[in-house]
């Protein structure tokens, strides 16, 4: 019983998602759109920088506007109105438009994209778009309704108002004295006035909304890592699916020694002489003058390969000499397929003459 609830106590443990999500785990999450990304980051830099180019570029606005009111007065209130002059004037008015709130507009689409280019890179996905079924679940959403994240949501929200509405409290109870004389000051002062003011609570609200904007990202960095947290199980059936189960791959790896052992085995045949340790090295050289450049190895090995080598040459009647010096240099220095070395030439061809000699006296 005891064993039992051990190995249930295990396979719980290993199906807790402990572990941080493996590079291919956060690659199919970024596939799908899965990301760490804050939605108040692009609002409140869009804010502040919008401000921004509305106290940079202020000068410029007002002369296009007056130019506007200017021309609307002075020129387009003399036309005839036909349908040619209302479709010109509204062209007019349009590219006029255009051009006092295109530095404003800039500026927005740029901070914009550079806002979620920060947070998530370059990244072009359909995923989200797709039709989920899931989606649509009343149970699904009841639970989004009563989740943790819901009510982080609804705390956020409370707490950004909050500072909010303090910094436009301050803002507006510091200037009170301008506000109780602004009945007897003459309306362009009024407008002036207005505008400072407006400009200068967008700044600070923008100011705060970047830092609680930068907040909020971390927060949801946080919440991201922890959703795509991985247990220790599922960390072995990723590495099973992309390099293959270990134990397959073992058994791959022996029968391919085993298929390059009876290849090996079926050349020693060939072999013109055996040179051995004489127990644990056994190296099979052949030479054919008219094709090889120099002796080759064919086969070799140790302990038990090697006793298979000696074996199989004694069924073929291929000599075996022993040279330890000899065996071991060749065992260590040269694979099978190729030719030794230049400073084992004269060994070996010692050897092979001695060889060939013998050959010459049996025939």
């Amino acid at each position: 019983m005891a064993s039992f609830r051990l190995k249930l106590d295990l396979q719980l443990f290993s199906q807790e998602k402990t572990e941080r999500a493996s590079p291919k785990k956060r690659q199919e999450s970024r596939q799908k759109g899965q990301v760490a990304k804050s939605m108040e980051v692009p609002a409140a830099f869009i804010l502040f920088f919008a401000f921004l180019a509305f106290m940079i570029f202020g000068g410029y606005m007002k002369d296009q506007l007056i130019h506007v009111f200017r021309s609307i007065f002075y020129d387009y209130l003399t036309w005839d109105i036909t349908i040619e002059n209302v479709i010109v004037l509204f062209k007019q008015l349009f590219v006029q438009s255009l051009l006092i709130i295109a530095p404003v507009l800039l500026v927005t689409v740029v901070i914009a994209m550079f806002s979620n280019y920060v947070q998530i890179g370059v990244l072009f996905t359909g995923e989200p778009l797709m039709m989920k079924f899931n989606k649509i679940n009343p149970i699904e959403g009841a639970k989004k309704l009563f989740a943790m994240r819901a009510l982080v949501d609804c705390l956020k929200s409370i707490l950004k108002m909050s500072i909010i509405g303090y910094v436009v409290y301050s803002t507006l109870w510091a200037e009170k004295s301008q506000l109780m004389d602004l009945a007897r000051l003459p309306i362009e002062n009024v407008v002036m006035f207005a505008s400072s003011i407006t400009l200068k609570l967008g700044m600070k609200i923008g100011l705060v909304l970047i830092v609680l904007a930068l907040l909020d990202y971390m927060y949801q960095k946080y919440e991201f890592e922890k959703s795509i947290r991985m247990s220790k199980q599922d960390l072995k059936d990723e590495y099973k699916k992309t390099e293959g189960d270990p134990l397959i791959k073992g058994k791959i790896r022996e029968r391919q020694r085993r298929m390059a052992m009876q290849r090996m085995m079926q050349d020693v045949p060939k072999a013109d002489v055996i040179i051995t340790n004489p127990t644990h090295f056994a190296v099979a050289l052949r030479y054919d003058a008219k094709n090889m450049q120099a002796p080759t190895v064919i086969a070799k090995g140790t302990d038990y390969i090697a006793l298979k080598i000696k074996q199989v040459a004694k069924e073929h009647k291929i000599i075996t000499m022993e040279n330890k010096p000899l065996a071991r240099a060749l065992y260590a220095q040269v694979e099978i397929g190729e030719a030794i070395p230049a400073d084992l030439f004269q060994a070996v061809a010692e050897v092979l003459a001695y060889v060939y000699k013998v050959k010459g006296r049996a025939n």
